[in-house]
């Protein structure tokens, strides 16, 4: 590397550290500025600016991190990401406007606490991100491909502030030891056997929400504990995800916990964002924002392990990556973490990095109260459970926003529970409204339309759909899992109502809308006990007169595995012709 491209890399690093390491003890509810990922972005643009382009960055970065000394509570990621030759050195701060500086300390630290959520931000795809896994992973991906080996005895005298931890630090130029990265997949891959995505790959189009048919979906994620023990570990995997995942699964120093993984919440208002209540007051840590924060840093970070020098401005890189995708590739952005994810952290891989993370944290940590004693055999159990659990319940689930995001109405009345599980699932297309929205603006302006349609227009309680699919990577939450909807006449107690935004009749979803609907949603309906295993899965035409879900979508829809054959169309004329009519005034 050249000194000129080293220098730029220790000033990304050291403002990456600025805002990551700034304050030892945050505490919630402070910042005056909106929690939006936007003013993360403008942070960092900020940070960019004042920066010089110096020496002095890379002993800033050595200064903050020496600030948390008497405060972190985090010694493995803290240890992963000093590296072992940074020094001591007190600078100045680079001055930021106070609303900046506020936001900064607010977002610093995630953490969970009486149904809140604090240290997150409302991304622009309608996401909710935590901050501190996302700087972690983009951390890690700067200092380039690092396998870090493990010590064979995880019982030994953890080291000194001073020692050298054995053989941590070892670069290798151009590969990580046990992540494949975003390179060279095949565009049949599945969820189950995808290894890495080429950039050329968009990764809406990439199949990998199917289990493949040779590998049962608890064998895809549950590799053998009895293998031996990993050697090595990819810090960037291990302080973004791993850590907090194998964590997560130990209640006591013997027994695994309930995972809770993946819990929503509410804000308590979209257009100036302040506090984050969880919808599940006993949610663990691993939210859905934590996890969502966690692939970004994973995604991101090995974007940036692998770019050429120079790397691109980090406030850059987000924009690019919170907006139409990083370097012009559409797939490459947050509403396809999911899928990029998979790509990211095959089951067996991920396996051997939670245990691989809980070995050097037992190493560092000897007294650890949820670690000490514990043998590999029950480590190794811990992280295959783990896997197990992430990959399925939330990898392989669709990425669902609650009602709150998009600005849903209450409910009108009084709603009927269904008696779950449920046997079907009918396939709707909205018709209007009939674009196809892409991003989350257009999909949560199209779910309050025609919720106001379906409440005013047409007398009933709430939006008629369980769920609706739009094609910019999301699922919205209509009246959901446990409430009878309107969708189907004579069929609504029976099954879920899954509506595509758009009018079908001459053309196809997005792949990622298809998939949503044929593989991801019904698979974590049965999963969770909410649709029976042997579920049918029926066109709105066969049991009602109407043209839905539109002919191009339901000649599709016809080979999709759980299709009933048996329940003849009946579309008629007059739905044909009612179909034509003038549709209803959007609101936007």
């Amino acid at each position: 590397m050249s000194p000129g491209h080293w220098k730029s890399t220790m000033v990304v690093q050291g403002i990456l550290w600025i805002l990551y390491g700034v304050l030892l003890q945050p505490e919630p509810g402070t910042a005056t500025m909106r929690l939006l990922m936007d003013s993360v972005i403008q942070a960092l643009a900020e940070l960019e600016h004042k920066a010089p382009a110096t020496e002095a960055s890379y002993t800033a970065s050595a200064w903050l991190l020496s600030a948390q000394d008497s405060g972190s509570h985090d010694p493995l990621r803290r240890f992963l990401l000093e590296g072992q030759t940074l020094k001591t050195i007190k600078l100045d701060l680079p001055s930021l406007s106070p609303e900046l500086q506020g936001l900064i300390e607010e977002v610093a630290r995630h953490s969970v606490q009486d149904g809140k959520e604090y240290g997150v931000v409302l991304a622009p795809d309608g996401s909710t991100v935590a901050v501190e896994p996302l700087l972690a992973g983009l951390e890690a991906g700067l200092q380039g491909p690092r396998v870090v080996n493990l010590p064979l005895d995880s019982t030994a005298t953890p080291p000194s502030a001073e020692t050298t931890f054995p053989d941590i630090g070892a670069m290798v130029p151009d590969v990580r030891a046990t992540s494949p990265g975003l390179r060279g997949v095949s565009p049949d891959a599945t969820f189950a056997d995808v290894g890495a995505m080429s950039p050329n790959d968009r990764a809406a189009d990439l199949d990998v929400g199917d289990i493949s048919p040779d590998i049962r979906p608890d064998q895809a994620s549950s590799p053998d504990t009895k293998a031996n023990p990993p050697t090595t570990i990819d810090s960037l995997l291990v302080v973004t995800l791993a850590r907090d995942l194998g964590l997560n699964f130990l209640q006591g120093p013997h027994t695994q916990s309930h995972s809770g993984l993946g819990t929503e919440g509410c804000w308590d208002q979209l257009s100036v964002p302040r506090t984050f209540t969880l919808l599940d007051p006993e949610a663990s840590p691993l939210t859905t924002a934590f996890l969502n924060g966690a692939l970004d840093g994973a995604l991101l970070g090995d974007y940036l392990s692998q770019a050429p020098e120079p790397r691109p401005p980090l406030s850059h890189l987000l924009s690019q990556y919170y907006g139409a995708g990083v370097a012009g590739d559409p797939g490459l952005r947050s509403n396809y973490r999911r899928q990029n994810g998979a790509a990211l952290t095959l089951a067996p891989a991920l396996t051997q990095q939670v245990w691989g993370a809980l070995i050097l944290l037992q190493r560092l940590e000897p007294v650890h109260p949820q670690l000490q004693g514990m043998s590999q055999e029950q480590l190794a159990q811990v992280a295959t459970h783990a896997t197990k659990e992430f990959t399925e319940a939330f990898l392989g689930c669709p990425a669902i926003l609650p009602r709150c995001r998009w600005g849903a109405a209450p409910y009108r009345g009084r709603p009927t529970p269904l008696q779950l599980p449920l046997a079907f699932l009918y396939v709707h297309h909205t018709y209007v409204p009939s674009p196809p929205c892409t991003d989350f603006l257009r999909c949560a302006a199209n779910m309050r339309s025609m919720q106001l349609f379906h409440q005013d227009t047409r007398g009933w309680d709430d939006i008629g759909y369980s769920f609706v699919v739009g094609s910019d990577g999301y699922v919205y939450e209509g009246r959901g899992w446990y409430w009878v909807g309107a969708h189907t006449r004579g069929y609504n107690s029976r099954g879920f109502g899954v509506a595509l935004i758009g009018n079908y009749t001459a053309e196809l979803p997005a792949e990622s809308a298809l998939r949503a609907v044929r593989d991801e949603l019904p698979r974590c309906a049965v999963r969770a006990g909410l649709l029976r295993p042997d579920y049918m899965m029926l066109g709105h035409r066969q049991l009602v007169h109407t043209d839905c879900p539109g002919e191009a979508l339901f000649n599709l829809l016809r080979m999709w595995p759980h299709f009933n054959t048996n329940v003849k169309p009946r579309t008629s004329r007059r739905a044909s012709r009612r179909s034509k009519r003038k549709p209803p005034p959007m609101i936007l």
